[in-house]
């Protein structure tokens, strides 16, 4: 069982809880669509803050399968292993900039894509991938475990997402709950083994959202996912957009309004609307402001920009932060009184560049070069901020991985710390040294583990005999020392085989020695 967050629209969290039966009725589906030969090489690349993390572990690991580890699936090409991974399961975003840059290994077969709209054009390309066999789209919230429909796309076809896995039911339906025809838009309800119990300590959201199934007679309930659908003449289901104000950008479910609600609380903030607008990476947030204080001056400008995005900083995530802020006199209206979305001017990286100041070492030659090339943009000078031309999280990480295999070594870290040019040039590295970890051991009290305080809650007479041995038979005689110094240095390295374990008056304990 768990708790996974979601954006909300209010400024608070929504802590969703998934129940164990939730995630047996995923892993019940997945084994109907994927064989075990299709999970011995998936690549596990998601924060367990996400929830396409609870698939590519708990449903590969519980299906016979292995994993290939990545801190996020753009650091494949990177990985010893790659040409062991077979499937990967990620976000659009990501994987278009895997195959941009040809970095999708020929071992993979099955590509899996989610949380966000999957475009055809995507799909057609992934399918010259050679050995490629299969792209899934597959939709589904936090709310309903992780996925609630699938669909295996096709070159050439219609973008869908499918129809509901298994121990899933989808309604689309009217808001007076009754179901619309064929080719008519209402909302997608969904109901079944994966519907979760609720958010946590939120009674008043958890029944606004989770509401009696109309369909069912044993007291079930649906969720209503707020999403825009409509069912094909096939039985396909097609998916049109949000109903609310909640977009998604590269996998994150977003409440724009949580952000809007944000910036309005600063001082320096009279107004403020954001959206996400595509652009040549992909989505990205773009907040249009009105300035409590008008302003023309360029430095001023840019100062403002820092400080109000510093603000955001505080209270929410790095990828909630809009990668554009637009400064605006007043925001263009209808002649209704409403928001004019059409008059809002397009979003040009360009114009927010500072004045051009060329790169002077061949060190910042060489990180301007790689931002202009992942950011497309002419020309990128040494004060020009990365953010404010578009980048984000994921592009910091392809910023990285080019700058790696040009011998130049700095973390997303310190990109996010030193966001000009000039500023970062001065702490990255250049060689081919790497990241020494601190391999010291460790020492002193630590807390059980869940499976040690099974297991010395569990009556066992002779604890001591809980073990297992294996006899080795060497094929030439044996040096003792060298032995000796050899388990000695794996007693040293591996913390875990000095661990004490003793009992005291309040129960167990455990020290490292």
């Amino acid at each position: 069982a768990y708790v996974i967050y979601t954006s909300g629209s209010t400024g608070l969290p929504k802590g969703v809880a998934i129940a164990h039966r939730n995630v047996l009725a995923l892993i019940d589906w997945s084994s109907r669509v994927y064989s075990a030969d299709d999970l011995q090489g998936v690549l596990a690349s998601t924060s367990i803050c996400f929830d396409l993390s609870v698939w590519e572990l708990f449903v590969t690991l519980s299906s016979g399968g292995f994993i290939v580890l990545a801190r996020n699936a753009l650091e494949l090409p990177e990985l010893a292993d790659r040409d062991r991974v077979r499937l990967i399961n990620t976000v659009p975003s990501a994987i278009a900039a895997l195959q941009r840059s040809g970095q999708i290994p020929s071992s993979v077969r099955i590509i899996n894509l989610a949380g966000e709209p999957l475009k055809q054009a995507l799909v057609d390309t992934l399918y010259q991938q050679p050995g490629l066999q299969h792209v899934y789209d597959l939709y589904g919230p936090s709310e309903d475990t992780t996925y609630s429909t699938y669909t295996r796309r096709e070159a050439g076809g219609q973008a869908n997402i499918g129809r509901a896995i298994s121990n899933t039911q989808s309604y689309i339906l009217s808001p007076d709950l009754q179901p619309v025809p064929v080719s008519s838009a209402g909302e997608l309800y969904l109901a079944g083994a994966g519907v979760t119990r609720g958010y946590l300590a939120r009674p008043g959201l958890t029944a606004e959202k989770f509401v009696p199934n109309p369909f069912s007679s044993d007291g079930g309930r649906v969720y209503r996912t707020g999403d825009l659908t409509r069912y094909r003449a096939d039985g396909v289901i097609e998916y049109i957009g949000r109903i609310d104000h909640q977009v998604k950008v590269r996998g994150f479910r977003i409440e724009l309004g949580e952000i809007e609600a944000r910036l309005v609380q600063q001082a320096a903030v009279r107004e403020a609307f954001v959206l996400a607008q595509d652009g040549d990476n992909g989505q990205q947030l773009v907040a249009y402001i009105v300035p409590s204080e008008t302003t023309e001056a360029i430095e001023a400008q840019a100062a403002l920009r820092e400080n109000i995005k510093a603000a955001l900083k505080a209270h929410l995530p790095d990828y909630m932060v809009p990668a554009y802020l637009l400064f605006l006199e007043a925001l263009p209206l209808t002649p209704n009184g409403k928001l004019d979305r059409k008059a809002l001017p397009k979003v040009d990286a360009q114009q927010l560049q500072q004045v051009y100041v060329a790169p002077q070492s061949e060190l910042e030659q060489q990180i301007a070069a790689i931002w202009a090339d992942v950011l497309k943009l002419e020309q990128v000078g040494v004060t020009d901020n990365f953010f404010e031309l578009g980048g984000d999280s994921i592009i910091s990480i392809q910023v990285v991985s080019r700058a790696r295999q040009a011998g130049i070594r700095f973390t997303p870290r310190d990109l996010f710390q030193y966001q000009t040019v000039q500023g970062l040039a001065a702490v990255a590295e250049q060689g081919e040294g790497g990241v020494q970890i601190d391999q010291g051991p460790v020492r002193g009290a630590t807390a059980l583990l869940p499976v040690q305080q099974w297991f010395f809650e569990s009556p066992m007479s002779e604890r001591h005999h809980w073990n297992q041995s294996v006899l080795l038979k060497p094929a030439q005689a044996l040096r003792a020392e060298v032995v000796e110094n050899a388990l000695q240095a794996l007693w040293v390295q591996h913390d875990a085989l000095r661990l004490q374990f003793s009992q005291q008056a309040d129960g167990w304990s455990a020290r490292f020695t």
